[in-house]
């Protein structure tokens, strides 16, 4: 799978580099940033921009990431949400709990930093 982990200050920005994430990438994408948050980051941002299709398993598991992070204090965001993914978002709820914003730097601004 695709993906890249970078840092602005203290906000870890997971890029994923793949068109649809779903199932089977979704175990290897967990695994990486649950790892994340099992190091200790508490800001994390999700970087969504290249990605048209997800699936509810994949809403499912951006909800258990959100619920890790905000167990260990911190904050979970989604970035550069196309308009596809943000229907699965809003059809399931998702987006009333995960913050959605429109790119990276809007996401890395609403922590304040």
């Amino acid at each position: 799978m695709k993906l890249k982990t970078d840092h602005v200050g203290d906000i870890a920005i997971v890029r994923v580099g793949e068109g649809r994430l779903m199932y089977p990438l979704l175990s290897e994408f967990a695994g990486a940033v649950t790892s994340l948050i099992t190091a200790g980051e508490k800001k994390v941002i999700i970087d969504l921009s290249g990605v048209g299709y997800v699936d509810s398993a994949t809403i499912g598991c951006f909800m258990d990431l959100y619920r890790q992070v905000s167990a260990a204090g911190g904050a979970l965001k989604l970035a550069g949400v196309q308009k596809r993914v943000e229907t699965m978002l809003t059809m399931t709820g998702a987006q009333n709990f995960i913050e959605v914003h429109p790119d990276e730097r809007s996401a890395v601004s609403s922590f304040g930093g």
